[in-house]
């Protein structure tokens, strides 16, 4: 995982993780990356100093320097914790949103999903968007196939 700074083009300061620094372009390319101040999605990595343990601190790392322009305080997170929750309930609504779109918008077949799948994709039955259960040794054999299915996300709230 790599931690970018990040600046909008309304020069608000932000920070995100990415996997590496090709799924960073690869977000950027497609406008998944937002402000999550003001949501733009013209983003750009901030100049940011890199974070050094000296022999005497190992597990403490130096704090980053302050930004060279800080926000507006109206439109400034209260902290590091408060943007990762915004960001967080941002995207758990992002998620909740593919969800119900793909509930609203598929057919429910519960557990004839992975025999439903095949017999759409082999020209047996009409394409139409469909979700429904499969077992993870199902759902593999179903990809050993060449035939794309993806898990419905799962909200924190589903479980309760």
């Amino acid at each position: 995982m790599i931690r970018y700074a990040l600046r909008c083009d309304r020069d608000h300061d932000f920070e995100s993780w990415f996997q590496n620094s090709s799924a960073y372009d690869s977000q950027v390319k497609r406008k998944l990356v937002t402000c999550p101040i003001c949501g733009s999605a013209k983003v750009e990595k901030a100049i940011m100093a890199p974070r050094i343990v000296g022999k005497k601190g190992r597990g403490r790392a130096t704090p980053p320097p302050e930004a060279t322009t800080a926000p507006t305080p109206e439109a400034a997170p209260s902290g590091p914790t408060s943007l990762l929750m915004a960001q967080e309930k941002e995207l758990r609504a992002k998620l909740k949103e593919l969800r119900d779109h793909i509930v609203k918008n598929a057919d429910n077949v519960g557990e004839r999903f992975a025999n439903e799948a095949r017999a759409m994709h082999y020209g047996d039955k009409e394409h139409r968007p469909i979700y429904g259960e499969a077992s993870p040794e199902e759902a593999k054999s179903l990809i050993d196939e060449g035939i794309e299915v993806s898990p419905l996300p799962t909200l924190p709230e589903d479980r309760n």
